[in-house]
């Protein structure tokens, strides 16, 4: 019997495939990249074409020679990781780094992990898509010259440790204009008036009708004063219902996920980080332990396309009438336009078997697994049923010269809707024209005109998307990154662009224009796209975006003034010697330095307009020397320091005032900050006790936020 090797890139895969496979096949994984370019170098020969130098990554080493081993004594080498650019260059990496002949090398691919895509994938393999391999060198290879380029020209320029990133910087710059808009907003009042009313002789609560017109010009109310002119005038009127405007209208279902739309409606709908989101995703499509034994749940999760497999639409539509009702299926399928670029080869993101409902296998999953599988399957149920049809209702109310607009809306028929619950009803109660209506109250309220909210993860990956920046299956990584790295701050599921981002940007935009250029970025994802098609040639693409790039660069070295020569001084005089104190920089921000470092190493924490932040007063003592212990804030949040710091240096997460509820600890609810800056609370008594949530206990009170 010939002996057959089949590596794909995770163990849980490997589970799975195993499966399907049976004996006849030995299954391994290659833990993922066997190969990369080192760290310690640029490993990019721009003078032979960008010929890359790749190395065995060093916790690779031991697992190379182990597979290097058993595919010598193999007739035929099954590579199967991923469908997509990554995949493809890791299988590739695996024929370089385990030395596999050409005529032993099988390349296959599949878009889910069941036993039908697996033995079909078997049966006809493929060579290794050169393309696809070149298009991930060649985006590897671009991302590498921008950061070990560019990094140590910010480390000498601002302070260690810093980064540069061709796409990440990117994101950061447009939440940093973001982010200045905002600032730069001024608001303006206005005021609007409700008028709550209901039928004579009715004893509803009524409804409510918002001004809107004087005659033909709309009402536009900017202070108190004429809000409350506008009620004294109001008041005495009468409320006669005037037209009543009712219209059909269909809402259609949405196409089944692409991996952004996931991202996106995870995070609005679950919560989710994109990070939780893929790595979840990833889980499901890998295979999850059921009752049968391990199964991929879901299609591969990184895609932009529309596609779904006849078979799979057929065993959709066979579902709904029975779960549903005939009403909900539509004559024939819902098929969805093709988006402008999208990789026709794969499916959207859909359930392998659509039979299997969420509820049926909750016991199998985790929560998270659970809750993304259900959107999942909802999203793709929901995509071949009929439109939901709703009215909606639109009532003029005349009040002399003035006329209010009430608006509700009605569901006809659900249709999709009673998966999705995407349409809400408003109702409105039923009046006839020429009635006159019974006023209960005007009711005057003041607003400001907002500026632009803050970016979310789900609205960054629509802008990503939308302006070309990246592609889908990188959105995840960029966020994380850009979290990681200190240039964005997560608070209350808004993204916030720290000093240090900002700082580095501004930097960035006025020496490496077009490197921090959207439409530069969105074109150079066009380039590599065209390269995966065979359009373009790797080493063009390279050398394209590297001459100007060079030339920005060399111009920087000199330009780019430094942070550290000129250091930004401020009317603080320092603690310990009496020197002025100075603005600095590091990962972690700005603080206070003294001027006369390194004699004097003094530092401050910096709160905004350059001025230390107060500490505040507790009444408790510190126990290791006695002094008073203070609240300060630092970039972790909020919590209680030595005042004598920096002679003592104990310091200790803030109280709560609420005990530990875990039998028999005694220690206290204290609030604490995760490495992302997403606050939780967990016990005094850590690691001994390992309380943690992100709720205070019920019938406490949560420490004063930050």
């Amino acid at each position: 019997m010939p002996k057959r090797i089949v590596i794909v890139e995770s163990p849980t895969k490997a589970k799975t495939i195993n499966k399907f496979l049976g004996s006849k096949f030995t299954v391994r994984s290659s833990m993922g990249h066997v190969r990369d370019l080192p760290a310690n170098k640029l490993a990019v020969n721009v003078e032979k074409d960008f010929e890359p130098e790749y190395r065995i990554m060093p916790k690779r080493r031991e697992m190379v020679k182990s597979l290097k081993a058993e595919v010598k004594d193999a007739d035929e080498v099954y590579l199967a990781p991923d469908h997509d650019r990554e995949g493809e260059a890791i299988a590739w990496h695996l024929c370089q780094a385990l030395d596999i002949p050409d005529k032993k090398a099988r390349r296959v691919v599949f878009n889910e992990i069941t036993e039908e895509a697996i033995k079909n994938a078997f049966e006809h393999p493929v060579g290794i898509d050169m393309d696809k391999v070149n298009a991930q060198q060649a985006r590897r290879i671009l991302d590498r010259l921008v950061g070990y380029k560019i990094s140590p020209l910010l480390w000498k320029k601002i302070t260690k440790g810093l980064s540069a990133g061709r796409v990440q910087s990117v994101a950061v710059r447009l939440l940093v204009e973001r982010e200045k808009e905002i600032r730069a907003f001024k608001p303006v009042e206005y005021w609007n008036i409700v008028a709550r009313l209901r039928s004579k002789g009715a004893r509803d609560k009524g409804f409510e009708a918002k001004l809107w017109k004087q005659e033909d010009s709309e009402v536009q109310i900017g202070n108190e004063a004429a809000a409350a002119g506008l009620v004294e005038t109001l008041k005495d009127s009468k409320y006669i219902v005037g037209v009543i405007s009712k219209q059909r209208k269909l809402n259609k279902p949405l196409p089944p996920f692409t991996t952004s739309q996931l991202q996106q409606q995870a995070a609005i709908q679950l919560n989710f980080s994109t990070k939780r989101t893929m790595l979840v995703a990833q889980q499901l499509y890998e295979g999850v332990e059921l009752k049968g034994g391990p199964m991929g749940l879901i299609t591969y999760m990184r895609t932009d396309s529309y596609n779904v497999s006849k078979e799979a639409v057929t065993a959709c539509r066979r579902l709904i009438p029975g779960m549903f009702g005939d009403g909900y299926l539509p004559q024939k399928p819902n098929y969805y336009a093709a988006r402008k670029g999208a990789q026709q080869a794969h499916e959207a993101i859909r359930p392998t078997s659509v039979e299997i409902i969420p509820e049926s296998i909750k016991q199998y999953l985790t929560r998270d697994q659970h809750r993304l599988y259900e959107l999942i399957w909802r999203r793709f149920v929901a995509s071949q049923m009929t439109p939901a049809e709703y009215e909606t209702i639109d009532v003029t109310i005349n009040a002399g010269s003035y006329k209010f607009k009430a608006k509700g809306k009605m569901i006809v028929f659900p249709g999709h809707n009673i998966l999705t619950e995407s349409i809400q009803e408003e109702p409105l109660p039923d009046v006839q024209e020429g009635e006159e209506l019974k006023l209960i109250e005007l009711v005057p309220s003041q607003h400001f005109t907002e500026p632009p909210p803050r970016y979310t993860e789900a609205s960054l990956v629509k802008i990503l998307e939308r302006k070309g920046i990246g592609r889908p299956s990188t959105y995840s990584v960029i966020i994380s990154t850009i979290q990681d790295r200190g240039y964005v701050q997560r608070e209350n599921k808004t993204l916030h662009p720290t000093e240090l981002g900002i700082l580095v940007t501004e930097k960035l935009v006025k020496h490496f224009p077009k490197v921090l250029n959207v439409e530069f970025t969105s074109h150079m994802e066009e380039e590599l796209d065209k390269v995966e098609e065979a359009k373009l040639d790797w080493v063009g693409v390279l050398r394209e975006f590297y001459t100007p790039f060079q030339e920005d660069l060399k111009s920087a070295v000199e330009e780019m003034e430094s942070e550290k020569v000129t250091p930004e001084g401020t009317d603080i005089k320092c603690g310990k010697c009496g020197s002025p104190m100075v603005v600095r920089w590091s990962r972690a921000g700005k603080f206070l330095g003294c001027s006369a470092f390194p004699k004097c190493k003094f530092t401050m924490d910096i709160g905004g307009n350059n001025k230390p932040r107060t500490a505040e007063a507790t009444g408790e003592v510190c126990e290791k020397c006695g002094s008073p212990m203070v609240i300060k804030a630092g970039r972790m949040g909020r919590f209680l320091a030595c005042s004598a710091y920096p002679e003592c240096k104990n310091a200790k997460s803030l109280p709560t005032g609420v005990k530990c509820p875990k039998e028999g600890c005694g220690g206290d609810v204290v609030q604490r900050r995760s490495k992302r800056g997403r606050r939780f609370y967990g016990c005094s008594n850590y690691p001994k006790c390992n309380f943690t949530a992100f709720k205070l206990p019920e019938g406490s009170a949560a420490a004063s936020p930050d």
